[in-house]
């Protein structure tokens, strides 16, 4: 690529182009200054970003807007893999090496004997393969714990589920959702009592906590995505308080002009102008069919 101005549409780009973009970015000398100062731990945050606004974009059913996020979240891929080219570490070859032979290496029921397909889900193949991988790096098999993998970075809410679930692989469970909700009315009281007893912020946000994990563990049990469901939860909110925002802008105000008792009601309003509405589509799937 030369230093002359590119045109998107003279040509379709590759992921070699993208290469070579990350690549002059990255240049000491003649790349953007930005990029040229950025690190491993700097870029980190945007990684975690694009992987959102992935789901963001799947969950709202924007096949173009996917496109461009997938995009954005493979830059961070590329950008990273430059890094480490960069020290000598690796590049972005041994990235997609190492990835291809990891996929063809867990799943021998597949690549090496089909008829062991059938039989692969709940086999716990994958399991066994994983730790075959962990011995031949040197990695302890038998660690002091079979959750100290468990990625510290992830979202709060999905940490908790992997934890549970680790733990419950080996027959740490409730038996019953049930009994798991009686556990978050449990937490639920202990969180009431300390906030009550004016407790310490410290064991506030402890309790706080204890609730948000047994949650999870709800979730988990229901086969509910907590992320998906809180972002979904997020989405509602933000749709019911722009409700407020237009109604009251229809008559020159902001909710600044407005007291709670107000809102409130304008709330409820966009609650049931949206079960309405929902209503309405079953009906129509109905009819369709």
């Amino acid at each position: 690529m030369t230093g002359s101005r590119i045109k998107p549409d003279d040509k379709t780009y590759t992921l070699a182009d993208l290469l070579a973009v990350m690549a002059r970015l990255r240049d000491p000398e003649t790349g953007c200054p930005w990029d040229v100062k950025q690190s491993f731990e700097s870029i980190a945050p945007y990684t975690i970003e694009e992987a959102y606004e992935v789901a963001d974009a799947i969950e709202r059913g924007d096949m173009n807007g996917l496109k461009d996020e997938l995009g954005d979240l493979l830059l961070q891929v590329v950008y990273h893999a430059q890094l480490a080219d960069e020290t000598g570490a690796f590049a972005f070859g041994d990235v997609a090496d190492a990835i291809t032979r990891k996929m063809i290496r867990r799943h021998p029921h597949v690549f090496e004997d089909p008829t062991r397909r059938d039989e692969f889900l709940g086999s716990g193949l994958w399991e066994q393969i994983k730790a075959e991988e962990k011995a031949g790096r040197g990695e302890a098999t038998d660690a002091t714990s079979i959750l100290t993998d468990v990625p510290v970075g992830m979202p709060g809410l999905t940490r908790a589920a992997k934890l549970q679930k680790r733990a419950a692989d080996v027959g740490f469970d409730w038996s019953d959702v049930g009994l798991i909700i009686e556990k978050v009315e449990e937490e639920l009281a202990e969180l009431k009592d300390a906030i009550a007893h004016n407790e310490p912020q410290e064991r506030i946000a402890d309790e706080f906590g204890d609730v948000a994990f047994v949650l999870a563990n709800v979730a988990r049990h229901l086969q509910v995505d907590p992320e998906s469901a809180l972002r979904g939860t997020c989405n509602k909110f933000i749709r019911r308080f722009q409700h407020i925002e237009t109604a009251l802008a229809a008559e020159g105000r902001t909710p600044k002009d407005a007291d709670l008792e107000e809102m409130e009601a304008l709330w409820n309003a966009a609650k049931l102008a949206e079960k309405a509405a929902k209503q309405d589509q079953d009906a129509s799937c109905g009819d369709s069919e």
